[in-house]
């Protein structure tokens, strides 16, 4: 895994280009256009870099040879294969093609996992955990059941014991998200192995949230939940190149469903259980998995730096402040109780003029914490935590 990952690094590279503010205000109508002016936004996980200009000359070239209508129903082979290409690059396991079939996006293709595969029995969801899938089991008919990880813990692991107790009890699903948002980690095979073990003893399933897997920095290496020994009949992934190449709102993940007869049932599902993705979304994850690596190692390269230099920043400046390391992702989890601050981001917000997410809507009942975007320029970023030092201490 180790070689996959510097052969992916020693290739030459496509530059990130930071985007002004105004171009950001253009380009990220949510992260920046719902802010006012003077407020720098730091908070939804979207990048303030220009698109990789292959997948951005793609996407053009479908616009101008019209295509805007549906995309295929289910099965799609060329995006297929291209994942099953980018998967074996990356990450030194790939399904066979058949198993990746286009969904609208990585929360969508939960809730469709949920709605196929899983027994009525709760839903195991680790928090912190991504805030826009908090709730999503009550949608689907069954009951969340939290695993709660100390915000404050210097590293987060899923309890196993724990995980025992919650399937024991009656748990029948759980919601992996790995790399983890917003804890920041990589799971290791060990950890994933010993959460496989707990899941077998429980006849229960995994849904796997992978989407931040191309955004493991040095240091890490993703492995896949479905790369684990003895999964394939209980779990399924959802993946997207989304993520990575800030293409979100063009509305096309993967649904990685190993097992044919799952396979086959989801199949059987009526029209709408799969809500239609976008053709332009097809198009940009297929370049992106086929023809993105050189702009990715840019980004990682780029991420990489901007890590360092929080930790340079946040030593300087706001030095009671503590960060868990941060593994994969752009998004930092701050610990900003010892300034006294109960709601951290609307201090930030009033007080700083930054916006950043505040910790209670991945962890409900929190105090002093806040997930902090550090994808932007090495200037912007070293603006926005002299502005959280001032609103904070």
């Amino acid at each position: 895994m180790g070689e996959v990952r510097a052969e992916r690094a020693a290739r030459p590279g496509r530059p990130v280009v930071d985007l002004t503010e105004e171009q950001a205000r253009r380009a990220l109508p949510l992260k920046w256009g719902t802010v006012p002016a003077g407020v720098i936004p730091a908070w939804v996980a979207e990048m303030d870099y220009a698109v990789d200009p292959v997948v951005l000359g793609a996407v053009q070239q479908a616009v101008a040879d019209g295509i805007t209508g549906y995309p295929l129903f289910g099965f799609d082979p060329a995006l297929a294969e291209a994942y099953a290409g980018w998967s074996a690059r990356h990450f030194g396991w790939a399904p066979e093609s058949e198993a990746v079939l286009p969904v609208v996006d990585v929360t969508a293709g939960v809730r469709v996992a949920l709605d196929v595969f899983s027994g009525p029995g709760g839903v195991v969801f680790p928090t912190p955990g991504y805030n826009a899938q908090l709730g999503l089991a009550g949608l689907t008919g069954r009951e969340e059941v939290r695993l709660e990880v100390p915000t404050t813990a210097d590293r987060a692991e899923i309890d196993l014991d724990r995980l025992d107790r919650l399937f024991a009890d009656g748990a029948q699903t759980l919601i992996l998200t790995q790399p983890h948002n917003p804890w920041g980690r990589v799971f290791t095979r060990a950890e994933l192995e010993g959460i496989r073990d707990v899941v077998l003893r429980h006849g229960a399933r995994v849904v796997s949230d992978e989407i931040h897997a191309p955004l493991v920095l040095p240091g890490a290496e993703h492995v896949s939940y479905l790369a684990v020994e003895g999964t394939h009949d209980h779990a399924v992934a959802v993946v997207a190149a989304s993520k990575a190449f800030n293409t979100a709102g063009l509305r096309c993940a993967q649904l990685v469903v190993p097992d044919a007869a799952s396979r086959r049932l989801l199949a059987d599902q009526p029209m709408a259980r799969n809500d239609s993705h976008s053709p332009l979304g097809a198009i940009a994850a297929r370049t992106a998995y086929a023809e993105g690596d050189p702009w990715l190692a840019s980004l990682v390269e780029r991420l990489d730096q901007q890590r360092a230099l929080l930790a340079e920043l946040l030593a300087a400046h706001l030095p009671r402040v503590r960060m868990r390391p941060l593994e994969a992702t752009y998004l930092a989890w701050l610990d900003a109780s010892a300034y006294g601050h109960d709601d951290a981001a609307a201090v930030a917000l009033d007080r700083g003029r930054v916006k950043v997410s505040p910790g209670h809507s991945y962890a409900p009942g929190t105090t002093g914490q806040v997930r902090l975007n550090i994808a932007t320029s090495p200037e912007r970023l070293t603006e926005i935590v002299e502005r959280l030092a001032r609103a904070w201490a």
